[in-house]
Formats: C-alpha cells, sequence, structure tokens
C-alpha cells in the first residue's frame, strides 16, 4: 500500500508481526525527541510546580483523545464513506504523541525568537521542526529521520505550505524599534507563518506524491492576508482528528493546571466562560445528572471547578467526553482521495464552548504579566545562545554538532536545530556557562 511505504529504505526485521502504523509507534515513543518533551514547557514554566502539564504529558494526553475520537467515529459512523479510511488507533496515536516534537524551549516564545534568528536562513516554524525532526533529525536509517510511513507523515504534516509561501514579505522579523538601550525582538513582526520550512520542500513532495496534480494542488492552497502571515485552508484527515485532540487538551486540561493552581478567579471563569457557552454541555448533563446538579446546572458546574480536587477532575473527565462526542466527519467535495476528502469537526455549539475555555486560558493565563515576562525572558535566552554559537560555531558548538555543521556547508540551520532540541534545562544551563559571571567548569554537566 502506498501510504504504507517508508523513505528508507533499510527493511525490517522479517520475524516482525507488527502493523506499519505499530512500528511508528514504537519509534515515536523510543524517539529521543520524545523524551526530550519531559523537559520543555508546555504553558507554565518548569520548576513552578510538579503538578502541571509539560509538552510530554499534553502529548501523551493528546495521542490519547485522538484514539477516542477514532473509537468515536468508529461506533457512530459506522455507514460513512470515511470509515474504512479512519486511521489505526496505534497510528492516532503516533501522530498525537509526535504533535510537539519540534517546539524548542519554552515554548512559542522560543519559537518567535528562532524565527528571528533564522529570519535570512528560511525562517522557523514549530510543526515545521516537527516534520524536520522526523524526516531527518532522528537516527533510525541514517538520512530519512525515524523513518516514519508517508500515512503518519501526512497526519503530521499540519500546514501544507512552504514557508516562502506562506511568509507575508510585509512582515518581516527585527528589532522592537521602541527600545533605545537593550535590544530586544519584536515579538509580533517575528511571530513565524503556519508552514512547513522550505528545508523539507522534498520530502513534502515525497508525502504528496500519491495524490493526483488536482488534488495536491488544491490541498497546498492558502489565503493571502494584508498585514499578516497567510492562511493555510487544507489539512489531512488525521491531521484534523490530532487537531481536535490539541484543541480539547488545550481548552479542558491546561484550564485544570490554571484551575488546581489558583490561577484562575471564579469572577474571571464566569465573565469569559458565561452560561449561554456552557448551555450544550449542561443540556447532556441535566439527564444522567439530574438530581446532582440540582435546579441550576451552570452554578453546579462551577462549584465543581472551583471545589474539592475529585469534583473538579470528574467534571474534566466529562466535558472531555462532551467534546469528543460532539466531533463529526464533514466531506471536503473538491479532494478524490479520502485522506483529505475526509476532516474531523466539532459541533458549533460544542466548539463555541471549546472556545471560550481556550480564550480563558489564554486571557487569564498565557497573556497574564507573570506568564509573558518568562517568556520575553526566555526568548532572550535563546537569542543570545544562538548568536552566541553562530559567531564562533567551532568553539561554541558540541563537536558531534560543528562537524554537522560543517558537512552541511556552515549552516545556520545546524545551531537552529540543536537549540530547538534543548530542553528548557540545558539551554538555561548553556546560557548560564555562556553569560554568568561566575566562572563555572569544564565539568559541569549540562
Amino acid at each position: 500500500m502506498v501510504w504504507d511505504e517508508r523513505r528508507g529504505d533499510r527493511r525490517g526485521q522479517t520475524s516482525d508481526t507488527r502493523r506499519p502504523a505499530d512500528i511508528d509507534y514504537a519509534r515515536v515513543i523510543h524517539s529521543a525527541s520524545f523524551r526530550r518533551l519531559q523537559g520543555k514547557t508546555q504553558i507554565l514554566n518548569l520548576g513552578d510546580s510538579d503538578f502541571y502539564r509539560t509538552r510530554l504529558t499534553h502529548s501523551l494526553e493528546v495521542a490519547q483523545i485522538a484514539g477516542g475520537i477514532v473509537r468515536q467515529f468508529q461506533h457512530q459512523f459506522t455507514d460513512h464513506p470515511a470509515h474504512p479510511h479512519l486511521p489505526d488507533i496505534a497510528r492516532i496515536q503516533a501522530i498525537g504523541c509526535t504533535h510537539d516534537l519540534g517546539h524548542p524551549p519554552f515554548g512559542h516564545g522560543g519559537e518567535v525568537a528562532l524565527n528571528y534568528c533564522m529570519r535570512d536562513h528560511g525562517g522557523f516554524e514549530g510543526n515545521g521542526q516537527t516534520l524536520r525532526v522526523l524526516s531527518r533529525l532522528e537516527k533510525f536509517p541514517e538520512g530519512a529521520g525515524a523513518n516514519l510511513t508517508r500515512r503518519t507523515l501526512l497526519g503530521v504534516l499540519k500546514y501544507p505550505v512552504a514557508y516562502h509561501e506562506a511568509a507575508n514579505p510585509a512582515v518581516r522579523p527585527g528589532l522592537d524599534a521602541r527600545a533605545t538601550t537593550i535590544r530586544i525582538i519584536d515579538r509580533k513582526a517575528s511571530k513565524p507563518p503556519k508552514c512547513y520550512m522550505d528545508s523539507e520542500a522534498d520530502v513534502v513532495d515525497w508525502i504528496l506524491a500519491p495524490l493526483s496534480t488536482s488534488d495536491r494542488d488544491a490541498f497546498r492552497a492558502y489565503v493571502r492576508q494584508d498585514g499578516r502571515h497567510h492562511k493555510p485552508l487544507h489539512k489531512s484527515f488525521d491531521c484534523s482528528i490530532m487537531d481536535l485532540a490539541d484543541d480539547i487538551g488545550f481548552g479542558v486540561h491546561d484550564l485544570e493546571d490554571a484551575l488546581a493552581l489558583r490561577l484562575i478567579g471564579r469572577d474571571d471563569f464566569t465573565t469569559r466562560v458565561p452560561r449561554e457557552r456552557c448551555a450544550a454541555f449542561l443540556d447532556t448533563l441535566r439527564g444522567p445528572y439530574a438530581q446532582e446538579l440540582g435546579g441550576d446546572a451552570y452554578a453546579a458546574f462551577v462549584d465543581r471547578l472551583f471545589g474539592e480536587e475529585d469534583q473538579r477532575k470528574l467534571f474534566i473527565g466529562r466535558m472531555v467526553h462532551y467534546l469528543i462526542a460532539s466531533c463529526h466527519i464533514d466531506t471536503r467535495e473538491a479532494f478524490q482521495e479520502p485522506l483529505i476528502r475526509y476532516r474531523a469537526a466539532m459541533d458549533d455549539r460544542a466548539r463555541g464552548f471549546l472556545d471560550a475555555l481556550k480564550q480563558a486560558v489564554m486571557d487569564i493565563v498565557i497573556l497574564s504579566p507573570a506568564v509573558q515576562q518568562l517568556e520575553f525572558k526566555g526568548q532572550k535566552m535563546v537569542v543570545s545562545v544562538f548568536e552566541a554559537m553562530a559567531s564562533e560555531p567551532a568553539n561554541f558548538l558540541p563537536r558531534e554538532v560543528y562537524a554537522r555543521y560543517r558537512q552541511e556547508g556552515d549552516s545556520p540551520r545546524v545551531i537552529c536545530d540543536h537549540i530547538s532540541g534543548m530542553t528548557d534545562n540545558f539551554l538555561m544551563k548553556t546560557y548560564d556557562r555562556l553569560f554568568s559571571p561566575h566562572m563555572g567548569s569544564v565539568f559541569d554537566q549540562l
């Protein structure tokens, strides 16, 4: 089957009884990039608490939710023409586990910083880096990364538009002109487009090779936007399932962290997630849980979220179940290939509820001064380490990284790969060794 083909030519063991999707899942779980997610920020900085989610636990939850959506579709849409094309559970969990592999230290702040650093060298985008990690940087067979199947890589390809096409020339990374005594990046202008990087053009061509010319051209379409980067329009069936799972994980589980750590107050929550936005969710609870909820389901819902941990956890689970059950399958009539013709979507009322949860997390937690100050500091460290290493690669890059840097023609992309793969702690220790006033030691472990 063409979608189970791999770019690398290394043969598997003849005694291996696993399906191609099972092999993909195993390779992801055992990869160094996946393990490093345990040391990367999700929203709140590592070290503030041992309770909340890291990129690793978030990715595991996304994989589990994505599997739940697939099972829901298998049960609910038995007669739908998309049913035979639903992904294996192992495949969708592999895609869920990989979806954040390319994100650098300090989350989206680090992504903005690296896009600034790479402004003259093809840019940087976290999802594009995920594809690069899986297709080039992991070391299963040399030269093909993790050597995953074509279908799994299609599910990983979140934005099928190249950097040079998605980037609006009018929005160019640069320094913030408002700063007069320090050099800081313009964080808004340095935000990358949603895309894959031009360095992976040949990989994307290989992924999309089975599509007809008309399907391939339409799948790569994007909308031009004035004053903003251009917007890709399409993603594959598998990727759309993962994307919904990611949204649910962000809106519900990151909310759970914020509630448990008392970063969101009751009034803030009810203002941003008012009664009317919760109506559809509460309607599903009134039947089986009418006695538990009493006369005012919304008040009972808020009470549980801000009450004891066991009650909060109960309602977090009910929210996830409701959102999974609210997913359905859309058809994009313009496409013939089933893997891009069908797309997972969410009912409008459930989507409105989820969007309100996500916006509450964004407004109250992510955009809070405390989080933004730490993100700013992380960006400053990322830019400083990149520029130091780029200034004297032979002296500052680890030996094996410098060897690849020379092998690839002194490419700044190699420095970017090295830094984007760092955990938060590794980046901070590298910054400390380069810039901290104390002497340090060659025996200090990074």
